[in-house]
């Protein structure tokens, strides 16, 4: 038994992902891990921003967990992976469970990430950034 990370998932939650992720890729011999730590390890390694090889002892070796990042996360002909569904189906019960809407009803925009081509009038320099608005 492996101690428990913030980045984990409960095995309850988990029940209600499980059919999906064992049945994702059919196997012909036994899975040497349990997929709940794969994921487990996936999440962790995605909060954490570890490298591979970084990742703690008590979870799965980290090129077994690549190798099913790696599967989990090829894009489908709808431009989502396996790995975006099995996330995005967590966050709603998540939000499900909080007595909250499945999907979130407002959106805040950074402004300095959009780009204000479209209602920009002139074009000027900016010396302090040396290059061209």
């Amino acid at each position: 038994m492996r101690k428990a990370y913030p980045s984990d998932i409960t095995r309850e939650q988990y029940e209600l992902i499980r059919p999906e992720v064992e049945g994702y890729k059919k196997t012909t011999h036994p899975r040497d891990y349990d997929l709940y730590d794969i994921l487990c390890a996936i999440l962790y390694l995605v909060k954490e921003g570890i490298s591979w090889r970084a990742m703690p002892h008590d979870f799965p070796e980290w090129n077994s967990v690549y190798y099913h990042f790696r599967t989990w996360s090829k894009k489908d002909e709808t431009g989502q992976s396996f790995l975006d569904q099995i996330l995005a189906e967590l966050v709603v019960m998540e939000r499900l469970s909080h007595d909250r809407e499945p999907k979130p009803t407002m959106l805040i925009a950074d402004s300095k990430s959009i780009k204000n081509a479209d209602t920009a009038e002139t074009k000027g320099y900016d010396a302090g950034k040396k290059h061209r608005v």
